[in-house]
């Protein structure tokens, strides 16, 4: 149990950082704030270390005196893991002032950055030496790398090169009890004992606050192709993202599976977004292949038979980067979009490749059981199973109002679709961690030796619970 914070606490911390290293809260509503309205964090100091060092005398002293540190990256996080709700007693620790860029080797193909640089700036340093960092998603304008591998965030191209842990090698980060932990060498290979780096990655600042990571770069592909497609059903969907792997391999970056429904939703509150096809169907795919040899003719080709086959319905391929940008707008606007149309509900679960169709039936099922008239876009990365569920209020009414009148729907219809999920062998979390959000849903669907594992590991090394309380565990 954590201890309350005293003057005499908050004037300790004051002293460790500079003049712009701590801020009271009355003056920090954004750390505060989450992204989709339905939480409101609380803290008694924010503080901003510069360094390593300052970080680690910090957690410190937090550890000697039993006070408890909420970690804050970019503040993107949607299941209240950087928000303390219901404890006041807790120090906001964000690490946005440490953001250089410390190295950039291109011999190792790596970048060792600081945890608190925004993902864009890593995608132009990375571009500036001809390089990719493939991680990417629709809030990399803002959100931190520290937080991407603390909840070991997937994105857009995981089908291609993996979740946030597939893309760091080397990780620096401060334990609860104020120890460095420093571990940033560009090695692939490193077989000795246990693998400290991904059990922090993942974590969710719950065993350590990562200061900084070494990254893998990718050489930048001399070729990029879009392109949108219509399919008839989810499982024709599959079929082509099945045909597109086996002809084009690796190249394949990414495939999203977008609704008729998300697709109406995000043309209607962003007037930029359109289909560019004539034809209607229920299901649309949003295809990018990337490599350094001539890839079109052979995306042609699949496509072309493919069409002949019935499993596409139109077809569209980007001529420009202008038109790319446009296509891609589609996917990467669905969130803002969903927000704009009141979603009241909005998962992020994964199932088995060959679940998908009967997931996404299933969960139609199970949410019109709670209410008849909801709507539903479902919509995400079907590469990797991880499709998300967003449900909206019947047309015509508000989502204040319908949440007023169906005090329970919010709860009943994440269970719904944790039901959907479960009898699909899925997972509850996917890419957005757990957070606060689902500490009772893992509770109820992880297995048990898990949980008691996790707990094991987590009194170990954080015995007096400092460390982002209430995240992950209870």
């Amino acid at each position: 149990m954590s201890s309350d914070i005293t003057s005499e606490h908050l004037n300790a911390l004051k002293n460790m950082v500079d003049k712009n290293g701590w801020d009271h809260v009355d003056n920090g509503a954004q750390y505060f704030d989450d992204p989709r309205g339905r939480f409101h964090g609380n803290g008694q100091i924010i503080l901003r270390p510069v360094s390593t060092k300052e970080v680690s005398q910090i957690v410190g002293y937090c550890n000697d005196q039993r006070l408890a540190i909420i970690p804050y990256g970019g503040g993107t996080g949607v299941v209240a893991g950087q928000l303390s709700i219901d404890n006041k007693n807790v120090i906001i620790l964000s690490l946005e002032r440490m953001n250089k860029v410390r190295e950039l080797s291109i011999d190792d193909e790596t970048i060792t950055v600081d945890a608190g640089c925004i993902l864009e700036n890593i995608h132009t340093a990375a571009e500036d030496k001809n390089f990719i960092f493939p991680l990417s998603m629709a809030s990399k304008g803002s959100c931190q790398i520290g937080g991407n591998l603390a909840t070991n965030a997937g994105g857009l191209q995981v089908l291609r090169y993996g979740n946030a842990r597939d893309l760091c090698l080397g990780i620096e980060a401060v334990l609860p009890d104020g120890s460095i932990y420093s571990d940033l060498n560009p090695l692939r290979k490193n077989n000795t004992g246990y693998d400290l780096r991904n059990l922090l990655i993942g974590s969710e600042g719950t065993l350590g606050i990562i200061t900084a990571a070494t990254l893998t770069l990718k050489p930048q592909p001399t070729e990029v192709l879009t392109s949108f497609c219509a399919v008839p059903n989810v499982k024709a969907a599959l079929v082509v993202l099945k045909r597109l792997r086996a002809k084009l391999g690796d190249t394949v970056s990414a495939i999203e599976l977008l609704s008729n429904i998300g697709l109406k939703i995000v043309s209607q509150h962003f007037d930029q977004c359109k289909s560019p096809l004539n034809t209607h169907s229920d299901w649309y795919l949003l295809i990018e292949v990337a490599g350094s040899r001539a890839l079109q003719p052979d995306l042609e080709t699949v496509l072309a038979g493919l069409f002949e086959e019935d499993y596409l319905k139109d077809v569209v391929i980007a001529t420009s980067g202008a038109q790319r940008e446009k296509l891609w707008q589609l996917r990467e606007l669905m969130a803002e979009a969903n927000k704009a149309e009141g979603a009241i509900c909005s998962s992020d679960t994964a199932v088995p490749l060959s679940k998908i169709s009967d997931f996404i039936d299933d969960t139609v099922s199970e949410v019109s059981k709670v209410h008849s008239e909801l709507r539903i876009n479902s919509y995400g990365h079907i590469g990797d199973g991880n499709i998300h569920h967003n449900v909206f209020p019947p047309l015509g009414e508000s989502k204040v109002d319908f949440v007023k009148k169906n005090s329970d729907v919010v709860v009943d219809l994440r269970m719904a679709i944790n039901e959907a999920t479960a009898s699909n062998t899925g997972s509850i979390s996917a890419e957005h961690g757990v957070g606060r959000l689902k500490v009772d849903d893992l509770e109820r669907y992880a297995d048990p030796v898990k949980v008691k594992i996790m707990r094991q590991i987590k009194d170990a090394l954080d015995p007096h619970n400092i460390l982002n309380p209430g995240v992950l565990l209870k």
